[in-house]
């Protein structure tokens, strides 16, 4: 850190002392960190964001400061003068950094005063969530939180830095704008000036992004705030921040890579090994299939097998009917742990809140498989099974069958909950990758309807991967009479099985504008009061573009080894999206709603 300007309360930081400054004088100033009483010798340990120094305290040299330091509680506030002085070789401190060196104090102001902290600063314990987020300021004062919220700062600028000398121009988009749908419900505003209207506050800068590229700026980028009033998530905020890219005249390739550079300094810049790039991609389909989730943790192996064709034929009914019904069968290798009768019922309960009816274990034994099951299978079934499986004697086969994508969710969550029993994600070791091919719609079952994947203003691509024929709109409507046939232009950057960014090539006519809006129920009438500014930008000539988004808060927090995003978040909110700092969401006054035009019910 560069040095402080010199003032009445402090000329150097505390952690930046060391035996270069013997010696000298210098005035510092901070929190007290812990007191010491050894004899009539007081020592502090002082604290500022830089880091701890100690000071210490004699009677006889400076009396009226010594005095003053008796009275010190943990948390006062002070600025000390005095001289920096080595400790004698026995009372070094190897752990600190200014551990070699204290200063001898000869003045002492004391600033403010504290009260009794209600959970300790100076260790790390662990404090109830609620009470940490009430006091968050003094939570804030913690070391691991103040690394924290440094390593988000480090971030950001690495980014901003990299994409500054790569031409991207950083632009500010509108935090007040009109409702559209985007997969999540918007915060809505009201509008004084317009009594029965609404602004929404953006969930992305998607369509503004895009109509900068429309503008001819060609490469955007702004670290922003979004907003969606989703239902509470253990680890999801209802504001968060994310890094927003654009760009006009790129393909896939284009996009990827220039993301894959920035990342690696990223990742660089937090001392996060990983492989360097260029990183391995998976198309979605692919990712189901082998992990039962399209946001993959790769860190370790029980990768998920189809075996419906091995076992197809057997003469255990349970199998050949969810066959016959058009699902599959699915496995895992869970290796060579202890499988109780109790923990086999175990893992039935796990998977049937994810729609599986059971697991059905199957031990591998030295001459086949054990268990009652075992005699539904030929001996040529077995060795084909657990040949996909690469299972050896002493492990413990787990299968599902049931739809596809229930077979899949199932079996992929059971994967990481026996990775998380058995300690099999290595501390050590992280695994980027991109996930590719998307199938553009999803069948919403509740709802009725086709939605996007990614959303709406992605663009699709055939069913064989090929561009669309945007200017043919006989085939175009004809693609179209299919929408679950459609592929899309999406790609997701995954590390450690957290998704920190999704992107994609975007749709630049109107033509397929409209069709991607009619697959998800928008009429041409609706389309053109929710989308009119898009549609009528698209007939001026929009450039082939595309870009990404990433969740800055999921970075920082897999990049800072924690576990939730709301330990890399200044002031976040809790799961429910309250703010028990703030008490908010609270009540307004009614004379607030009356000027607005607004009654609650």
């Amino acid at each position: 850190m560069k040095a402080p300007r010199p003032n009445p309360y402090r000329d150097t930081w505390c952690g930046t002392l060391g035996p270069a400054q013997e010696g000298e004088s210098v005035r510092v100033a901070g929190w007290v960190h812990r007191r010491r009483d050894h004899g009539g010798v007081v020592f502090i340990d002082l604290r500022d964001r830089s880091g701890l120094v100690q000071l210490v305290f004699h009677p006889d040299r400076a009396p009226e400061a010594h005095r003053a330091a008796g009275d010190l509680r943990s948390e006062d506030v002070v600025s000390a003068a005095g001289r920096v002085v080595r400790r004698s070789p026995e009372n070094i401190n190897p752990a600190l950094p200014t551990g070699e060196i204290e200063v001898e104090v000869s003045e002492l102001s004391v600033l403010a005063d504290s009260e009794t902290p209600p959970f300790p600063i100076d260790e790390e314990v662990a404090v109830d969530e609620l009470l940490r987020l009430r006091y968050r300021w003094l939570d804030l004062r913690r070391e691991s939180m103040q690394r924290s919220i440094e390593l988000r700062h480090a971030i950001a600028l690495t980014i901003r830095t990299h994409l500054y000398d790569r031409d991207f121009l950083e632009i500010e988009t509108p935090m007040l704008t009109r409702s559209t749908p985007e997969g999540a419900r918007d915060y809505l505003v009201p509008a004084r000036i317009a009594p029965g209207s609404f602004y929404a506050l953006p969930q992305s800068p998607q369509l503004f992004k895009e109509l900068l590229m429309f503008s001819g700026f060609e490469r955007y980028f702004q670290i922003v705030r979004c907003f969606r009033d989703e239902n509470p998530r253990a680890d999801r905020q209802p504001e968060f921040t994310q890094l927003d890219m654009e760009m006009s005249f790129v393909e896939e390739e284009d996009v990827i890579g220039v993301i894959e550079p920035l990342m690696a300094e990223v990742f660089e810049v937090a001392g996060f090994p990983v492989a360097p790039p260029p990183w391995p991609r998976l198309s979605h389909d692919e990712a189901v299939l082998r992990y039962g989730i399209d946001r993959p943790d790769a860190r370790f192996g029980m990768e998920i097998a189809d075996v419906s064709d091995a076992v197809r034929g057997s003469k255990f009914r349970v199998f050949e009917s969810v066959l016959g019904d058009g699902g599959v069968v699915r496995a895992i290798n869970a290796g060579s742990h202890e499988l109780s009768r109790h923990d086999q019922d175990q893992l039935n309960q796990f998977v049937q809140p994810f729609g599986a009816k059971a697991v059905a274990p199957i031990p591998v034994e030295e001459n086949g498989w054990g268990s009652n099951l075992a005699k539904f299978f030929s001996p040529e079934q077995q060795q084909a099974v657990s040949a996909a499986l690469d299972a050896h004697p002493g492990d413990w086969l787990l299968f599902v069958a049931d739809r596809p994508e229930v077979a899949a969710r199932a079996l992929g969550e059971l994967r990481l909950e026996l990775a998380r029993r058995y300690d099999l994600i290595p501390r050590d070791r992280h695994e980027v990758r991109w996930i590719v091919d998307f199938p553009m719609f999803g069948w919403n079952e509740g709802e009725q309807r086709w939605d996007p994947l990614h959303h709406p203003f992605t663009s699709p691509a055939a069913p064989d991967g090929s561009p669309l024929p945007a200017h043919d709109p006989a085939a175009l409507r004809g693609l179209f009479e299919h929408p679950g046939s459609l592929r899309s232009r999406a790609y997701d950057f995954v590390v450690d099985g957290w998704e920190l960014g999704g992107g994609s090539i975007r749709i630049n006519t109107p033509e397929v504008q409209r069709e991607v809006l009619k697959a998800i129920g928008i009429s041409d009438q609706e389309a053109d009061e929710r989308f009119g500014f898009l549609l009528n930008a698209l007939r001026y000539g929009a450039p082939p573009l595309g870009g990404i988004a990433f969740g800055l808060d999921r970075i920082a927090a897999i990049l800072a080894r924690r576990e939730s995003i709301r330990d890399v978040i200044a002031f976040p909110k809790t799961a429910t999206g309250a703010d028990p700092l703030t008490g908010a969401p609270a009540p307004v006054d009614a004379a607030q709603l009356r000027e607005l035009g607004l009654r609650t019910l």
